[in-house]
């Protein structure tokens, strides 16, 4: 068949071997996508398996929409009748059908983060409880942890170490939050982002002839980017390909960067011990960058223990050498990345899309921006407020929510009063009090509002609930884009919108038709068989960040490392190279946190295509102080042979120091290493030598550190104790070292000897 042609024999190998439990190890950069896309035509065409027994999982909609495009150039139209997309999506397809079976509704809401968020402060005040100590997001993360181990609210609360740890932590009242806000969502008829996956858990848990009929229905069962999986994700697709054992993994544990948000490395890495007949094939050919950055990123990754061993190669051209760049400070290392970038434009006539500047934290984005700005260099922030994310958005997809489950009580406050119809906070907490008083559904009480108001309040009440149901009558006689049409009229919103002239009301207004645009759009594409609005708002609910926000604009991307995995560029800045930054301060108290930083470091070298810079400063404002830095210590791990002291320099209003000190490489060698700590007269400042700990050294328990007193850090030497600070949960001292200056160091992660 002529498509197999086009494979390398890894490639191909993967590919025609479909039957039985395989793994794909899919080093950065060598035709993941395509193997995933002729594997699964390749089981239509020349297996003649039916599309509607192939599951594939991703972790975008728009991955899974790329690849339904690229097989459906292969195979035809048969190719849309596959399961594909996000786990999250597949599964709430799944939960619409089966969710009475869990005692929920099929038309129940998906809650985003801001729903949640809002959700806990309401129960954070209800329950009369510090919202400084009981933090919406720091909940919210406790919450989805446990979720995402598939512990219940019974299961959590029943733990003694569990407590143990939140009494520790000073939030005894976690777990009957934990319990509250699962009551309340299932009042609401809503499920979070986690519940997806939590109950389709509990469903084949309790519902053994559901999860047969499920089991017999995929015959053959793939992941991609499995390295990302959690365990819920995990136990879900094991018990799917059950019975027929077709299960593909594809992954690449090098990029396993996930763990804050519950991915397990260890699902791939122990994938073999689940399946003992495993096939493993390992694609190592890398079709995306150069030689050097192949060889650079290899000898990062290659430090880490904890890896599935593989040699990616490339047979690429060996390009530009990686530079490395010193910078006095932030600003400056903002300077000199828009200078190089505009320098790049000119001589290569490169686009501003050839670019990408990446940081391991969003706050590092100001001095970048500053900089760019002031080159007229067009960018654009990946991650920021996302066009579902505004206030006008959110009002109207409200209305329509409410509409479709008239229980969700998050949609509910925000639209009762809005626009303004006389209903004010004491009336719609008398009505949320009595949903629950009563052990009645919401809508029960908004319809017989004269039962527990009075006055011009309950008349409002009633009217409201006249115009629901008018909207309900519209969602149940049109499509998606006439009902949200005339509930944008009909709710007045449009009109408030638009009697508002400022130029922020005009772009609000444009907003809301852009969002009856997208309605349109989808109740047009023929892809879409389900044309209603309940159908449209699932899909929105599922948008993950990369499917957000179309952008054609030619823009230099700036984004966090973790935002970029599965990208690629002409051109890459890595920004911020340096101790306590990247490697992160927070990520190095265990080898499993510090082999993630490095993986992190691979994702963004691997980033690049035809040329990488690194950059670092010497000094950078952080935590509203201006600190000394030291290099990070991933930048001698680097291959010196793939590596050159960059010649860039600031522009000619550079700081006096930075003129004084100048920057690596004015000279005419080139090291044949990174050597920071070897050559510190070039590289690192004297006073920044790295100490030898005292032979006696040891931790001391730092929980009733003081200022004044006198300490001793591994790494910064001796210091004064200047003062302590206290921040909810996390205590910061900050001290001043000897040889390093003033730094502030988190407590719970610092490893200091106390000396008296």
């Amino acid at each position: 068949m002529d498509y197999l042609e086009e494979l390398n024999p890894p490639q191909r190998e993967a590919v025609e071997h479909t039957d039985g439990p395989v793994m794909i190890i899919a080093g950065a950069g060598s035709g993941k996508t395509r193997v995933l896309t002729y594997r699964i035509a390749h089981l239509i065409f020349a297996k003649g398996i039916d599309p509607f027994q192939i599951l594939s999982l991703t972790f975008t909609n728009k991955a899974a929409a790329e690849m339904k495009h690229r097989i459906e150039a292969l195979v035809g139209l048969e190719a849309r009748n596959t399961w594909m997309g996000t786990f999250h999506s597949v599964f709430a397809k799944i939960l619409r059908v089966e969710a009475e079976k869990i005692g929920y509704p099929s038309n129940f809401t998906i809650y985003d983060t801001d729903d949640s968020k809002s959700l806990i402060r309401t129960i954070v005040k209800e329950m009369r409880l510090d919202d400084k100590i009981y933090k919406q997001g720091v909940v919210l993360s406790r919450i989805s942890g446990a979720k995402n181990r598939l512990i219940s609210w019974q299961a959590y609360q029943a733990d003694t170490f569990v407590k143990a740890d939140d009494e520790a932590a000073m939030k005894p009242k976690m777990g009957e939050i934990y319990q509250k806000y699962q009551e309340r969502l299932f009042k609401a008829g809503a499920m979070d982002f986690d519940d997806l996956l939590f109950n389709t858990n509990v469903l084949f848990r309790d519902h053994l002839d559901v999860l047969n009929k499920y089991q017999q229905r995929f015959k053959y069962v793939m992941v991609d980017e499995f390295q990302d999986t959690n365990l819920s994700q995990y136990l879900i697709t094991k018990k799917l390909a059950a019975v027929h054992q077709n299960i593909c993994v594809v992954g690449d544990d090098a990029q396993s960067i996930y763990a804050f948000r519950g991915a397990d490395i260890q699902n791939i890495l122990n994938f073999e011990k689940d399946y003992p007949d495993l096939m493993v094939v390992k694609l190592e050919q890398n079709y995306r960058s150069t030689k050097n950055i192949v060889e650079a990123a290899n000898s990062i990754i290659d430090k880490n223990q904890a890896q599935l061993k593989k040699t990616v190669w490339t047979s690429n051209p060996d390009g530009d050498l990686i530079e490395l760049v010193k910078a006095s400070s932030d600003g400056e290392e903002g300077r000199v990345v828009a200078t190089t970038i505009f320098e790049e434009k000119n001589q290569k006539k490169l686009q501003n899309s050839d670019f990408a500047i990446l940081y391991r934290t969003n706050s590092q984005s100001r001095a970048i921006e500053e900089a760019l700005r002031k080159m007229n260099l067009t960018y654009k922030i990946v991650g920021g407020l996302s066009f579902y994310q505004r206030k006008e958005i959110k009002d109207l997809m409200a209305y329509m929510r409410f509409t479709v489950n008239p229980v969700d009580e998050e949609a509910f406050k925000r639209v009762i009063n809005y626009p303004k119809r006389g209903i004010g906070d004491t009336s719609v907490e008398k009505i949320l009090v009595a949903a629950y008083d009563h052990d009645v559904p919401l809508w029960e009480v908004v319809q017989n509002s004269h039962s527990f108001l009075s006055g011009r309040a309950a008349s409002s009440v009633q009217d409201f609930a006249t115009m629901i149901k008018s909207f309900q009558i519209e969602v149940e006689r049109k499509d998606a884009f006439e009902a949200a049409s005339s509930i944008a009229k009909q709710s007045g919103l449009l009109r408030e919108l638009y009697e508002d002239k400022t130029i922020e009301g005009l772009n609000r207004y444009e907003n809301v038709q852009e969002l009856l645009n997208a309605i349109k759009e989808y109740v047009d594409n023929e892809d879409n068989e389900d044309k209603s609005l309940g159908a449209f708002l699932q899909e929105i609910a599922l948008l993950t960040d990369n499917d957000r926000d179309k952008d054609t604009t030619d823009a230099i991307t700036l984004m966090t490392i973790h935002s970029s995995k599965g990208l690629e560029f002409n051109q890459v800045f890595v920004v911020g190279l340096e101790e306590d930054l990247f490697p992160s301060q927070m990520m190095m108290q265990s080898r499993e946190d510090l082999e993630e930083e490095r993986r992190l470091f691979y994702v963004a070298t691997t980033r690049a295509m035809r040329k990488l810079y690194l950059t670092y400063a010497l000094t950078r404002y952080r935590f509203g102080r201006l600190l000394n830095c030291e290099p990070s210590r991933f930048l001698e791990e680097i291959n010196p042979d793939c590596i050159k002291i960059s010649k860039k320099r600031a522009s000619r209003d550079m700081p006096g120091a930075m003129r004084r000190e100048g920057l690596p490489g004015t000279s005419s060698e080139r090291p044949g290493f990174i050597g920071i700590k070897k050559k510190p007269e070039t590289r690192v400042p004297t006073q920044m030598k790295i100490h030898t700990p005292s032979p006696d050294f040891k931790p001391s328990n730092t929980n009733q550190l003081q200022a004044e007193q006198l300490v001793e850090h591994p790494k910064f030497g001796f210091g004064k104790v200047q003062k302590i600070e206290v921040e909810g949960l996390n205590r910061k001292a900050i001290i001043q070292f000897e040889h390093f200056g003033e730094k502030t160091l988190l407590l719970s992660f610092a490893k200091l000897r106390i000396i008296d």
